[in-house]
């Protein structure tokens, strides 16, 4: 009989050790802890996928922009005078990049030019082709010889500067890679009468096509 007692007293000590508000305490405090510890850990990765996500995305669109602008489409902005009335100062649009890389550029073409020396690029107008011998007399062009008219220049533009318009050229042979480039606006463009012949690795792309202003929205020999 007193065995039985002392089991069952016993008994009772450990179910109420078991339900000790104490204890239960205990235990729902490092319980939350955990959760909260899981719900750190979860927060951090979140925060680390987060960024690398970030990259990888950044990375990728660098990419592609890498990739349209040298191989595709360039974006330019026209600074200076020295292609107006064609192309006013500030215009905003793209050329072609592409379309340079696919077919030969032909006369009077707009092209984008790269000049190591300045490291900045220059828009202008190509005028002779490899191998032609390219000179100007009284403001008219001649290639090898021959009259070629540039109808493509304002005439009221040219007339207002009278016989400043232009300076005579001496002829020059252009040579396998070379291309002869000036700007519209003659009085002031530096050009190849300043540079001499361009390089066809220094031109980068060829055609404008002009977003701004929307007074001149459209494609400039594309």
């Amino acid at each position: 009989m007193e065995n039985k007692e002392k089991q069952q007293f016993s008994e009772t000590q450990v179910f109420e050790r078991l339900t000790n508000p104490e204890v239960d305490e205990k235990k729902k405090n490092v319980e939350e802890k955990r959760k909260k510890s899981v719900k750190k850990e979860e927060h951090e990765e979140s925060a680390t996928d987060e960024v690398f996500s970030f990259i990888k995305d950044l990375a990728i669109c660098m990419v592609i922009v890498f990739v349209i602008t040298n191989f595709v489409i360039r974006p330019v902005q026209v600074k200076g005078n020295s292609m107006y009335p064609t192309l006013e100062d500030e215009s905003i649009g793209v050329s072609n990049t592409l379309g340079y890389q696919l077919s030969p550029l032909k006369r009077f073409d707009i092209v984008v030019i790269y000049v190591p020396e300045k490291n900045e690029y220059l828009v202008k107008r190509v005028i002779g082709l490899p191998g032609e011998t390219v000179s100007y007399a009284n403001g008219q062009l001649y290639i090898n010889g021959e009259s070629v008219d540039e109808d493509f220049l304002s005439q009221e533009y040219v007339e207002s500067y009278g016989s400043g318009w232009m300076p005579d050229v001496n002829e020059i042979t252009l040579g396998e890679d070379e291309y002869y480039c000036l700007g519209d606006n003659r009085p002031h463009s530096s050009d190849s009468r300043y540079y001499g012949p361009f390089k066809k690795e220094n031109i980068r792309s060829k055609g404008i096509f002009i977003a701004w202003p929307l007074s001149d929205f459209g494609v400039e020999t594309w």
